[in-house]
């Protein structure tokens, strides 16, 4: 369900002083965090750091970093090489990785984005009008994007000539413009990280960009989750159960005060467009956060059947060398109990 504060706080019994941050005594009792994120700081991260500013966190006795990153496959291998504790990341490289090296896979414990996002995004004046016509085109993306990961899965799935296609790798933040300038034919990412860049860019998405989406092919993929290392979730279940409560509140908060939660990414990046970053964040939540399985696993919780049908999707267009269990992948072990979990976004 979607409560308002007041109504949530009344239901975890949270006091008034808990939303405060730690007091500099308790603060020395904190555990130190490092998360990164897939991106910028946008709209969509808004529930970590109101998790932050409101005490959450540190009602959990961790004292968390929250890093930019670089897209959602970087933050995956950020969490295995050691660089993060936590990452939000794409669980479809968090498979690739599992199926290739899984003594070094981190797991997911909350599955945030249950739809796919993954996208290529071509010109509406271009004659690309279909998947099939990315044959023998130029395309391009940051080298960590999670849609350019998967494209070698889209290819198989869309039966697509991979080799007559090249793909150019650059900066993220120069993906609109290369776009909009015809440098490249197409380019990699999440639709939502798209259509509001392109708007901060001065184009208008809707009439201007189409998209080539990864889901109307029939890869249905979770997508984002918050990665942590299975050391962490074998030596410290308590924090770890309460991490995830705390970004479960932080979640709870931004759906009761969708403004007050752009806010708080104002506060650590001061110069972002508030009004395109709420749209953003509506958005993701209605396209990438609000697949029919909502309402009867809640928020953070998998299909399994699905989940299983997602992983063979991968290994099987990515030739991988072993398919992994769903709990090599993903564990519900530290979600909220079910009374406290979120059925229902905006």
């Amino acid at each position: 369900m979607t409560m308002n504060r007041r109504d949530f706080l009344r239901s975890t019994g949270a006091s008034a002083a808990a939303l405060g941050l730690a007091s500099p005594a308790l603060a020395q009792d904190l555990t130190p965090l490092k998360m990164v994120l897939n991106w910028t700081y946008q709209g969509p991260q808004a529930w970590f750091f109101l998790a932050q500013d409101n005490g959450y966190f540190a009602d959990a006795g961790i004292d968390m970093t929250i890093d930019q990153g670089n897209g959602s496959g970087a933050a995956v291998g950020s969490v295995a090489g050691g660089a993060y504790d936590v990452g939000f990341g794409d669980v479809n490289a968090l498979i690739q990785l599992a199926a290739t090296s899984p003594e070094e896979a981190p797991i997911c414990v909350y599955q945030m984005y249950n739809k796919p996002p993954f996208t290529v995004a071509v010109l509406s004046a271009s004659d690309i009008m279909t998947a099939d016509d990315l044959n023998g085109r130029l395309l391009g993306g940051a080298a960590n994007d999670g849609a350019l990961k998967l494209f070698p899965a889209f290819t198989q799935v869309a039966g697509l000539d991979s080799d007559s296609i090249e793909i150019l790798n650059f900066q993220s933040n120069l993906r609109e413009q290369m776009l909009k300038s015809g440098q490249v034919e197409g380019v990699f990412g999440y639709v939502n990280t798209i259509r509001f860049s392109a708007k901060l860019s001065g184009m208008d998405p809707d009439t201007e960009i189409r998209f080539i989406n990864y889901g109307d092919y029939g890869m249905d993929l979770y997508s984002n989750g918050l990665i942590i290392p299975k050391a962490m979730a074998e030596e410290n279940p308590d924090m770890v159960s309460g991490m995830v409560a705390a970004i479960n509140r932080g979640v709870a908060d931004t759906l009761a005060d969708p403004e007050a939660a752009v806010e708080a990414v104002a506060r650590r990046e001061p110069l972002i467009n508030k009004e395109v970053e709420l749209e953003r964040l509506i958005a993701t939540l209605q396209d990438e956060m609000n697949h029919p399985e909502l309402a009867e696993n809640g928020l953070g919780s998998v299909d399994p059947a699905r989940f299983e049908t997602a992983i063979d999707i991968v290994v099987e267009a990515n030739d991988l060398p072993r398919t992994p269990e769903v709990s090599e992948v993903y564990t519900d072990a530290f979600l909220p109990p079910e009374s406290e979990r979120i059925y229902k976004l905006l």
